[in-house]
């Protein structure tokens, strides 16, 4: 059996359990934008990339156009299952996919061998989902904002993929969390692999407000911070990275 993560950058991630292929918070073309408009915020990819082959379900953490890109939506089977947020199964119910399971943080659905435990993630502004997946094949949590929710009980896992720096704006704070969150994810699951996600890839952004966003540390300072604990690693876009094997 084998664990296995391919990133795409930004929040996308293709992720496989066994033989199962679960498409995470696709953004594989074109560009996208934040109310109230595209002067305001908006991101561009400069390359499309190619929607992977045998998908067997499309996750979505947030029905933001960064999570739940519309113009890559469109490219999938409308027959492709679909688990999500409310916000998220809003917008793929708009654009006329046919098998939608919407979790609230709580809940729990199954996917053939795969468990799917929706958390509560992060406030933007309602309350969206992080993820806690376990297959025979692995163990791996999600949340790409790094809003861990207090009630998900500790347990260990193969791999966290989460934010690995802070990226908030003046008077405002933090919306993105991963250089706070990485230490409590550690204690919590004592995962063997973590993996950066959401700050990274070929996207550009542009507008009023990106130009405001500030950082705090660096994929490389967060892990270096880890220690001996666990394997960090720092993605590189298209790559196949293996997690966990077994019989």
């Amino acid at each position: 059996m084998t664990l296995a993560a391919t990133y795409y950058g930004a929040n996308g991630w293709l992720l496989e359990f066994d033989q199962l292929r679960v498409l995470v918070d696709p953004w594989l073309r074109g560009s996208l934008s934040f109310p109230p408009g595209r002067w305001f915020l908006h991101g561009e990819l400069p390359e499309e990339q190619a929607i992977p082959d045998q998908l067997d379900l499309l996750l979505l953490t947030q029905g933001l156009a960064d999570h739940a890109h519309p113009a890559t939506l469109e490219r999938l089977p409308r027959d492709l299952p679909i688990v999500g947020s409310a916000a998220a199964a809003a917008v793929v119910q708009r654009l006329g996919f046919q098998t939608i399971t919407s979790l609230k943080p709580g809940q729990q659905c199954q996917v053939s061998d795969l468990s799917i435990q929706a958390s509560a993630g992060a406030p933007v502004p309602m309350v969206e989902n992080g993820y806690l997946l376990r297959h025979p094949a692995g163990r791996l949590y999600l949340e790409p904002h790094g809003f861990l929710d207090p009630d998900l009980a500790a347990e260990p896992l193969d791999a966290v993929i989460t934010p690995m720096v802070d990226l908030g704006l003046p008077g405002v704070g933090a919306f993105v969390k991963g250089h706070q969150v990485v230490p409590e994810l550690m204690e919590r699951f004592q995962p063997k692999t973590v993996l950066a996600s959401t700050s990274g890839g070929d996207i550009r952004f542009g507008g009023a407000l990106s130009g405001l966003i500030q950082q705090q540390g660096s994929v490389a300072e967060t892990g270096a911070s880890l220690g001996d604990g666990a394997l960090w690693l720092d993605p590189t876009p298209g790559v196949r990275n293996l997690l966990a094997t077994g019989n």
